[in-house]
């Protein structure tokens, strides 16, 4: 079964640090560019952060750019958002998708079900 699956969400406080995962079963991937999306309720989806294949480039949105590093570990067929200094504006459902390209920015073709991040005092 293909699927994403993302972890490592919860509840900080303002000026915090988190660490998601997307971790991908069933196929491998190595050979796609993955991105971090996010949404927050009565708020349009955003993208985050994309990581390429093609040449390991990255890009992110200017909301998040300085604080947050994107990475991939194609031994474990996982992907990282390290997000430092979180702020409560950052409080949304990030989840991560691919498709079939090595570029960003991917199709949402393959997505998670996503992981809660809260950034409250």
């Amino acid at each position: 079964q293909v699927q994403l699956v993302e972890s490592g969400g919860g509840l900080v406080q303002p000026g915090g640090s988190l660490r998601l995962s997307c971790a991908a079963s069933g196929f491998s991937m190595d050979y796609y560019a993955v991105a971090w999306f996010r949404q927050a309720p009565g708020k349009e989806r955003e993208g985050v952060s994309c990581i390429s294949n093609s040449d390991g480039s990255t890009e992110y949105a200017d909301s998040v750019k300085g604080r947050f590093t994107i990475s991939r570990d194609n031994s474990k067929n996982t992907v990282y958002l390290q997000m430092n200094s979180l702020q409560p504006e950052d409080t949304a459902n990030y989840f991560c998708a691919t498709d079939v390209s090595p570029h960003c920015w991917p199709n949402i073709a393959i997505w998670g079900q996503g992981t809660q991040v809260t950034v409250s005092s």
